[in-house]
């Protein structure tokens, strides 16, 4: 991936998840803000937020400056308890996304990879080859296809607040430099349980596989199968370098997060304290894309230093890839919408 801090993604989304009903109402599906006070006005809330990943990744550490920052800016009167390791939903970020839109939890970070279960057109924003780098990037979530998200995040009850980022995806193998399509030939890639990703590997003649990723490492030492894909992040924390020798940075899928709010909930605060949070919502999440960012950057080196060989397609390899994959857009223009694609293809 890039190992340059760029310009942060601005705009609006963040995401959270609460378990079973420890709201401060009694209410059956009513948030958990405490509702002692008679308007919005001064009212005071205990809220739950949700992060898949633990308490050492750059998503917690937005995640515990919103909370901060919100604590302080209120004198208390806005608290947020931030839940890592997807524990409101038992480990199933599905859910948790599910928990968020129907305002049994209060704010989460999602990928929209999680949120396209809910709807195929979140799809979009990892859509094959679609960027080439950060600046395209930044460039569409600043602009028309961030706020076409949001709209369809608000069509789910969701507030969007920022965009966080996981990263591009990029994909290792113990087999052989990946260069070309013809390289991904009968390789079986453990890829997530979506199908538009089962789809592209089949289309670039891979073997594609889906497992719970706890089980990736004890399969690629095994030779179950002879790959995965994931942002830099997520390889570099479980130690593929390990049990794998080979990395391309081909940038072939962009993961995006959604740091949002549930919408009734969103709805429902005073004037000042939706402009409160949204305006420290947005400043966390360029936080956290900052620090993925640099991390990034580290982690590169050091899988390097530990013995991967990288390889980083030309142009000429990546216009393969991107005419190889060309029967997932003939397939997937429908269900996404033309008009929402071409909003992240104006780079």
């Amino acid at each position: 991936m890039k190992m340059k801090k760029k310009s942060v993604l601005g705009a609006i989304g963040l995401s959270a998840m609460l378990m079973l009903a420890a709201c401060s109402s009694d209410k059956e599906g009513s948030t958990s803000a405490d509702s002692s006070g008679a308007d919005s006005d001064g009212k005071s809330y205990k809220l739950k937020m949700s992060v898949t990943v633990n308490d050492s990744s750059t998503w917690y550490q937005a995640a515990d400056k919103l909370a901060q920052d919100l604590d302080e800016e209120t004198d208390g009167r806005i608290k947020i308890e931030v839940f890592p390791n997807e524990q409101l939903s038992n480990g199933d970020q599905g859910k948790g996304v599910e928990l968020l839109t129907k305002g049994q939890t209060d704010l989460s970070l999602h990928s929209t990879i999680i949120y396209s279960i809910l709807d195929d057109r979140f799809g979009v924003a990892s859509a094959p080859f679609l960027f080439k780098d950060k600046d395209g990037v930044d460039k569409v979530f600043n602009g028309a296809g961030g706020e076409a998200i949001a709209e369809i995040l608000n069509e789910k009850n969701v507030e969007l607040l920022g965009f966080g980022e996981n990263g591009f995806r990029q994909i290792t193998n113990g087999k052989h430099e990946i260069k070309t399509p013809a390289d991904m030939k009968s390789l079986k890639i453990r890829i997530p349980g979506i199908t538009m990703y089962t789809d592209l590997y089949r289309t670039l003649g891979a073997d594609p596989t889906t497992m719970a990723f706890s089980e990736v490492f004890t399969a690629l030492q095994q030779g179950t199968i002879d790959g995965q894909e994931n942002p830099i992040d997520v390889i570099h924390s479980s130690k593929l370098d390990e049990v794998q020798d080979y990395l391309t940075t081909w940038n072939y899928s962009y993961d995006p997060l959604v740091l949002g709010i549930n919408k009734k909930l969103f709805d429902s605060m005073s004037k000042e304290d939706q402009e409160l949070v949204k305006k420290l919502g947005k400043e966390a999440a360029e936080y956290q894309v900052e620090l993925a960012r640099e991390k990034e950057a580290k982690q590169i080196d050091e899988l390097k230093d530990a013995g991967m060989q990288f390889y980083a397609p030309t142009d000429e390899e990546l216009a393969q890839f991107a005419e190889a994959v060309q029967p997932v857009y003939d397939k997937y223009e429908d269900i996404w919408g033309k008009d929402l694609l071409d909003k992240f293809r104006d780079q």
